[in-house]
């Protein structure tokens, strides 16, 4: 049984040695436990440090791609490595290391295939008010679309299998947290949350700039997210108001129509037939939308076939196909 942990990277080079340090070095019923670093277009030293720390394998990007991105390159890269169980943890050392044995546990006793590790909110200093509302709605919305019982769903700290690991795919360049529990959700994978301990904030996220531009990419991810995995429910609602708007000016016309008024409420009665007109549309657009979920689906079932043949390819044919294009990512790969 191999454990790969893998660790997005921008600019760590004075973190990095300490999460490391904090990771276990053995776990009961692993046999080997490798570490692999996602450098998204580090300019310090992250890579240089990482390799003199013994980090197994060293992939990235030649330019900063974004968490969500990262996150996406180290599960091919420790697929293609025979990762049978891979853990994602952050650069910043936020997540106690030694509750790895934790997150894997579930998996080695076959009760789950994901694992969340569910942080204490409410008891985290450096969180503001807001960040934490933000982060309990944020499970609510994952909670609903996916229909699991996610405790934590903003955690980056979470463990797969390695079938998990061939059906995720995220479309959000910002992050990867909710939109990958829903995939998993939808697919009905055993999804399971553990508690987890953090450590003390070493530097400011990168992800909350500011309270507003959290706020707003927050609100913009959730909304995609149910727009993408629940777009036929989402539309219908839409519709819901200019067709019982439309209907109620319509009724309200005929009313006044059966008492000989009708012709002093005409604008009432083209305002009810645009309003039922956009409704039929929307209408239209849910079923269009539901459609192309269809689609989606029979392109991840797709995707997955293709990633469980490149995970089995040879190094070498992976690192020649890796080096052939410029927007491919580099390959860093190096032994311990």
């Amino acid at each position: 049984m191999k454990l790969i942990i893998q660790i997005p990277c921008l600019n760590e080079a004075a973190t990095l040695p300490i999460a490391l340090a904090d990771l276990p070095k053995q776990i009961p019923g692993v046999d080997v436990i490798e570490t692999l670093i996602i450098d998204d277009g580090s300019r310090d030293d992250t890579v240089a440090v990482a390799r003199k720390l013994g980090v197994t394998h060293v992939v990235g990007f030649r330019s900063n791609q974004g968490l969500a991105r990262a996150f996406m390159l180290g599960i091919q890269a420790c697929l293609e490595r025979g990762a049978d169980i891979i853990v994602n943890t952050d650069a910043d050392n936020q997540y106690c290391g030694a509750d790895v044995a934790l997150l894997v546990a579930p998996i080695l006793e076959d009760r789950a295939d994901l694992v969340i590790g569910a942080r204490p909110i409410d008891q985290i200093r450096h969180f503001s008010m807001i960040k934490k509302v933000l982060q309990r709605l944020g499970s609510w919305v994952v909670r609903r679309v996916s229909n699991t019982d996610v405790a934590d769903a903003p955690s980056g700290f979470r463990a797969m299998s390695r079938e998990v690991a061939l059906v995720l795919n995220v479309f959000s360049d910002y992050t990867y947290t909710l939109e990958t529990i829903i995939q998993a959700g939808q697919k009905n994978l055993r999804i399971s949350s553990v508690p987890i301990r953090v450590n003390g904030e070493l530097r400011p996220s990168r992800l909350v700039r500011s309270i507003g531009s959290y706020v707003r990419r927050s609100v913009l991810t959730m909304l995609r997210i149910f727009i993408v995995y629940r777009a036929l429910r989402f539309f219908l609602t839409v519709s819901l108001l200019p067709l019982f708007a439309g209907l109620a000016l319509g009724a309200r016309f005929l009313v006044y129509f059966a008492q000989g008024g009708g012709s002093g409420h005409i604008q009432s009665l083209i305002l009810a037939a645009v309003l039922l007109l956009v409704a039929f549309q929307t209408v239209l657009l849910a079923i269009l939308a539901d459609l192309q979920g269809v689609n989606r689906r029979l392109l991840e079932d797709l995707q997955q076939r293709e990633r469980a043949r490149r995970a089995g390819d040879s190094q070498s044919q992976v690192a020649a196909r890796q080096g052939r294009s410029s927007e491919r990512p580099r390959d860093w790969a190096t032994s311990a």
